[in-house]
């Protein structure tokens, strides 16, 4: 298997990364390490795929996993085995790890400075836009302290939009602007860069250590699924942890 692992400056004992698509048993659509138990892969290689991640991984614990609906919705990490829906989840126990799955949306890993609490989110436009990631990070005490990594997303050159997208941006967040680029020859359309628009968001709420991954889900087919490009596809999983 191939991970995309944080890189930034939390403690060491903090565990952060993305898987990519590979070392998996999934086929077709979904080869090779589909995570997504939602995008009608079949239900025995998923299983067997998430197993092969804990195992090689070394997690003993049940981890987290969610049913994600593009909310701002927040829930505690519990090695109980249950699927919970809400976009972003946090632990402070060792060993619990949160997850979320993404094939262009941005996973945001946060962690205090001690290394005693983690989160992750899923932020997609309208999570985004809709303040996921200030619910997450309200969740830290010191958000200016607080150690934060944007991980392996669809990139500004690939991620078009309609002016509804900018409109609703805009209308939370007037610097958001900057973050969208008018495409030559389609009136109405523009490039949006998730990551800027997850920066002014995060540094608006106080956070000041913000690291930024520059891989692209959508132009790198080799490495990521990316439904953007594929429709149907697999799901890759983001995972931070307290070691």
């Amino acid at each position: 298997m191939r991970y995309i692992p944080a890189e930034w400056q939390a403690p060491k004992n903090v565990k952060a990364l993305t898987t990519t698509r590979l070392g998996g048993c999934s086929e077709d659509l979904f080869a090779s390490l589909n995570l997504g138990d939602h995008v009608d892969d079949s239900p025995e290689k998923v299983a067997d795929n998430r197993l092969r991640l804990l195992e090689d991984l070394g997690l003993i614990e049940k981890p987290q996993w969610l049913q994600q609906v593009h909310g701002t919705d927040v829930v505690q990490a519990i090695s109980d085995g249950v699927c919970r829906e809400a976009d972003a989840c946090w632990s402070d126990e060792k060993g619990v790890a949160c997850i979320v799955m993404t094939a262009d949306c941005l996973p945001v890993f946060f962690a205090d400075k001690s290394g005693s609490k983690v989160a992750v989110a899923h932020a997609g436009w309208r999570g985004l836009c809709d303040g996921v990631l200030e619910k997450t990070l309200a969740l830290f005490e010191q958000p200016d302290e607080t150690h934060i990594w944007l991980g392996p997303a669809i990139g500004p050159s690939a991620f078009e939009v309609g002016g509804e997208v900018l409109q609703a941006f805009v209308n939370k967040q007037a610097e958001a602007i900057q973050a969208f680029t008018p495409v030559q020859g389609r009136e109405g359309k523009y490039l949006a860069d998730i990551y800027m628009l997850a920066k002014l968001r995060l540094q608006a709420f106080g956070a000041e250590k913000i690291n930024s991954c520059d891989l692209c889900t959508y132009t790198d087919e080799s490495n990521f699924f990316s439904y953007r490009r594929d429709g149907q596809t697999g799901r890759m999983a983001s995972l931070i942890w307290i070691e």
